[in-house]
């Protein structure tokens, strides 16, 4: 019998952008270094949602009506950002609580269901050899 000795890639996923803070807090578009990007870019624009970009073509994709409007969008909205980010911060923060509380749950729970499988088999062998016993009887 052959094994096969395929060797399987793993899927990478090109970065998704996000656009620089000046100075005076306003969005700008800033072109990164695609050489750190070998799997390219995606913009959360809305222009082209599955489209990832390489430099040439992102440095076109900016000039966008599209892309244009979504970061005026950006800096239009941007103090309503930071308060959504801080309530998220603050969903995160429940989250984890909530989650660390359940998996201690869950931990007294399987040494309690672990402890309940001892004593059942305990009892079962029990029981095995006082029938062993009145057989021999």
């Amino acid at each position: 019998m052959q094994q096969s000795t395929q060797k399987m890639d793993l899927a990478t996923e090109p970065d998704m952008y996000s656009p620089s803070i000046n100075n005076d807090g306003i969005y700008i578009d800033i072109i990164p270094s695609f050489r750190l990007l070998p799997h390219g870019l995606r913009c959360p624009c809305g222009s082209r949602k599955d489209k990832a970009y390489t430099s040439p073509a992102f440095s076109t994709h900016i000039k966008t009506k599209t892309h244009q409007t979504w970061l005026s969008n950006m800096n239009a909205n941007r103090m309503n950002y930071y308060v959504e980010n801080e309530e998220l911060k603050h969903i995160v923060q429940n989250q984890r609580l909530i989650i660390a509380k359940l998996e201690k749950e869950l931990q007294h729970k399987t040494i309690a269901f672990d402890c309940m499988a001892q004593q059942l088999i305990k009892h079962k062998n029990n029981i095995d050899e006082n029938i062993t016993k009145i057989k021999i009887q």
